[in-house]
């Protein structure tokens, strides 16, 4: 298991190498950073040490491994560099300290910020929005995925099939006008719900708390297409489980319908649904832009189009990486999750 666990690790390095090329490469020649960073004021001694400070006076080739070691978690750095760069981590070694350090994802053009610092500070908000678009979509899609199998062909089936073609088909930012339209407001005073904010509101003693009428439009939105998956998935996998020769020795056992379906059926019906869901989740926590634009949710989407926007490409580049990283790790859950759900395919 842990050897299985270890080569998953290496290949999910690769991938973040490869993110890491592609990333870097991707994003020259889209203008003068330095003339971004110093505005429409500057002189020309400003613009030159601004490029020698962005190290973009530097050869390509040196400017990316100098990329490669500030977002490596190893690397080797100058004791003033850690000290300018503020770098987190144990650091061996005289003038040239080798360290094992927090990725350094460098610092925004237009706040002149940390960006790790800019993205921990939406991470919250991404992470909250996720994880209760997923709990809506899984409470919601395998129990009525279960009961479309059970009950084939009956109008039960047919809604379930039908409602999830809806919302496989209509895109998040279409979904999210239409529920800011309808329950934000020409439902409001009833619902309640707000069209935009935080996912945090400031009482009268300037105290942080959770605000559930910001929470809940967008994680429904959010919500809608893995739950339109997850009820398809589940439908199919049951299918086939239920035509099983060990369902029907269940029944014969003596077995109760409930037991059968629910202990015996679903848990053997789960692998696709464990990829969606890991899947989904991976891609939520990744950023979802549009639902987070539109709604004014403070996470990680919004922060990457509002860098987009202002052409604040160490923000962008910073999310690109903290997304593939997110992608990795929840697929190695994905992997792990088999073996413990179906022995089946449990990893000796």
């Amino acid at each position: 298991m842990f050897s299985y666990i270890g080569r998953k690790l290496v290949y999910g390095l690769l991938v973040l190498a490869g993110v890491v090329v592609l990333v870097f490469f991707l994003f020259q020649g889209f203008g003068d950073p330095s003339r971004l960073v110093m505005g429409q004021s500057g002189d020309a001694a400003t613009q030159s040490n601004i490029r020698k400070e962005l190290y973009l006076d530097q050869p390509k080739w040196k400017q990316f491994l100098l990329y490669v070691n500030d977002v490596s978690p190893l690397s080797v750095h100058s004791r003033e560099e850690i000290k300018n760069k503020d770098l987190k981590g144990i650091f061996i070694g005289g003038e040239k300290a080798f360290g094992l350090k927090l990725p350094y994802l460098r610092t925004s053009y237009q706040s002149k910020r940390p960006v790790s610092s800019i993205l921990m500070q939406a991470l919250p908000g991404t992470i909250l929005l996720a994880i209760s678009a997923m709990l809506i979509a899984i409470l919601i899609g395998v129990p009525l995925g279960v009961l479309a199998a059970v009950k084939k062909h009956t109008w039960l089936d047919s809604t379930a099939i039908f409602s999830s073609i809806i919302g496989i088909s209509a895109p998040s930012f279409f979904m999210g006008i239409i529920m800011v339209y309808i329950f934000g407001f020409l439902l409001g005073d009833l619902t309640g719900l707000h069209i935009a904010g935080n996912w945090f509101a400031i009482d009268r003693q300037g105290m942080h708390r959770l605000s559930l009428q910001n929470l809940v439009l967008p994680a429904i939105t959010l919500g809608i297409r893995p739950l339109a998956i997850i009820t398809q998935l589940t439908r199919s996998a049951m299918l086939d489980v239920l035509d099983q020769d060990y369902i029907r020795t269940a029944y014969a056992k003596g077995l109760s319908r409930n037991r059968v379906i629910w202990k015996h059926g679903l848990k053997n019906a789960l692998n696709p649904v464990i990829t969606a869901i890991t899947g989904w989740f991976a891609e939520l926590l990744a950023g979802a832009f549009f639902v987070e634009y539109i709604f004014g949710w403070q996470g990680i989407g919004k922060v990457t189009v509002d860098a987009l926007e202002k052409l604040d490409y160490p923000v962008v580049m910073g999310s690109v990486l903290i997304s593939a990283t997110f992608f990795v790790l929840i697929n190695l859950l994905a992997d792990i999750l088999y073996g413990i759900v179906d022995p089946r395919v449990r990893i000796r």
